[in-house]
């Protein structure tokens, strides 16, 4: 096809824009240049969580908070330096983000294996994948290529990262900005079926709200005083039920008002994601399904690919 000079660049250039994203992700990235990659970081995670089940939900974690913050491009495994700050530091991650030990023994393990090659960023994507499946929750193909970022943002963190004092429209809003919908935005809170939260993190709504079960309440302030200062750091699990599998009960407790976070039980309160919770709670094959979805969806958010970035041998520090 004949065409101008101008006309061709201008096509080219779009065509690199759009292509730009997350074109280069790929399920079989590494299948030549780190063919054991799979194997290697699984059973670094399987040795983890068998040590600690709640490392599970640690690393996962790991992985929404990477995605959020600029994409997912491993900057949140940083460390700060005299000349920089990280995001390790920001408010939803200060005393809360764990695993990055996990993350270090996982990489010197691929390191290992195929030197140079796997990005940190893909590390937390696999991880997370693993965590779901080895405590009974669904697997899929990740998507790989990602790059890693030389430089983080405490700030954009401290931003980026919804508070579980959120409530419904702020929750909204903040996963719409990123590509995400309602369904993804209940599907991926669903990861919460795992995990534990500090007492700072759900001292206002055991104490001071009314959408909550009053039995359930009260179990939860046997271990986290109503006086700030005291107990902050003690934990709860997310899910009352089972706490370290990976299964739809998350959903069932917030129908029955027994959600631990603000933000939780913002999902379920009359609003416009009521029938999603209600859906998930009755039909566990359609929500892991649909976080299945909602997970490789939020892996794509703005990757670096190509020449962009690096790929650390170091996770906690760029070359």
């Amino acid at each position: 096809m004949a065409c101008f000079p101008k006309l061709c660049l201008t096509l080219l250039l779009l065509v690199g824009v759009l292509g730009s994203s997350n074109a280069q992700l790929s399920t079989n990235f590494y299948s030549k240049s780190c063919p054991n990659l799979f194997s290697t970081v699984k059973s670094t995670v399987r040795s983890a969580v068998n040590k600690e089940a709640r490392m599970g939900a640690s690393l996962l974690r790991l992985f929404f908070h990477d995605c959020f913050v600029n994409g997912c491009d491993g900057s949140l495994l940083l460390d700060d330096t005299s000349s920089f700050t990280g995001e390790k530091n920001a408010n939803p991650n200060r005393n809360s983000a764990r695993g990055f030990d996990v993350v270090d023994n996982i990489k010197s393990a691929v390191e290992n294996a195929c030197p140079g090659v796997v990005s940190c960023a893909d590390i937390l994507a696999i991880a997370a994948r693993d965590s779901v499946e080895i405590l009974g929750g669904p697997s899929w193909n990740v998507k790989l290529g990602r790059r890693d970022a030389r430089t983080a943002s405490q700030s954009a963190a401290n931003n980026g990262i919804p508070p579980p004092t959120s409530n419904l429209n702020q929750l909204i809003s903040r996963f719409s900005a990123l590509g995400l919908s309602n369904r993804d935005l209940v599907a991926l809170s669903g990861a919460h079926t795992i995990g534990q939260a500090r007492c700072t993190s759900f001292r206002a709504r055991i104490y001071n709200e009314t959408n909550i079960d009053a039995s359930f309440a009260q179990t939860r302030q046997r271990n986290c005083p109503r006086a700030t200062g005291s107990g902050d750091n003690n934990l709860a699990p997310l899910d009352i039920q089972t706490p370290t599998s990976f299964d739809n009960n998350y959903f069932k407790n917030l129908v029955n008002n027994r959600g631990l976070l603000h933000s939780d039980q913002q999902l379920f309160n009359g609003g416009s994601t009521d029938s999603i919770v209600r859906g998930y709670g009755n039909n566990p094959n359609s929500f892991s399904s649909d976080f299945v979805s909602a997970m490789i969806k939020m892996g794509d958010i703005s990757p670096l690919t190509g020449s962009s970035g690096e790929i650390r041998k170091n996770c906690r520090r760029v070359n």
